[in-house]
């Protein structure tokens, strides 16, 4: 698991460095996938942890999902800028309310991003009961975002 995650990341990093370098467009076709990609590995990372609490692990089994996890919760409006939603000709489940509301969309994501520091910070501990009621707060930031942000 750690290296997919890993392997997604560089492909993100090398993905997001390449971006500038090519035409409008094609950077904002780039943002896209990209950010759908990186997604689709937080839910990887969610399922994941969420296995784990289930089958007992302790929470330092989760210190390197958890903690990708707040990285990506902190990237999460810089991957969403002017330009990147249906207009760039690429389909994306982005509601124009992003952009519309993007005060509200910063506010929703600030707190993904705190509760996902906050889960990280529990994984150092052996609290599990405090880690899976964590985790069930981050999935609810989660769910806060999509309901208003993201098309079925």
């Amino acid at each position: 698991m750690k290296r997919i995650i890993t392997a997604a990341a560089i492909g993100l990093a090398c993905l997001a460095a390449t971006a500038g370098a090519q035409a409008p467009q094609s950077a904002a076709v780039d943002m896209i996938k990209g950010r759908q990609g990186a997604m689709m590995l937080s839910g990887v990372a969610m399922a994941s942890i969420k296995g784990a609490i289930d089958a007992g692990q302790p929470p330092a089994s989760q210190r390197f999902a958890t903690r990708s996890l707040s990285r990506w919760a902190h990237a999460v409006p810089g991957m969403f800028p002017e330009g990147s939603g249906p207009e760039a000709g690429v389909p994306t489940n982005a509601k124009p309310e992003i952009w519309s509301d993007r005060a509200g969309f910063e506010a929703r994501a600030a707190d993904y991003a705190a509760a996902a520091d906050r889960l990280a910070e529990l994984a150092s501990g052996d609290d599990a009961a405090a880690f899976g009621a964590q985790w069930t707060a981050v999935r609810a930031t989660c769910q806060a975002c999509h309901d208003a942000y993201k098309a079925d």
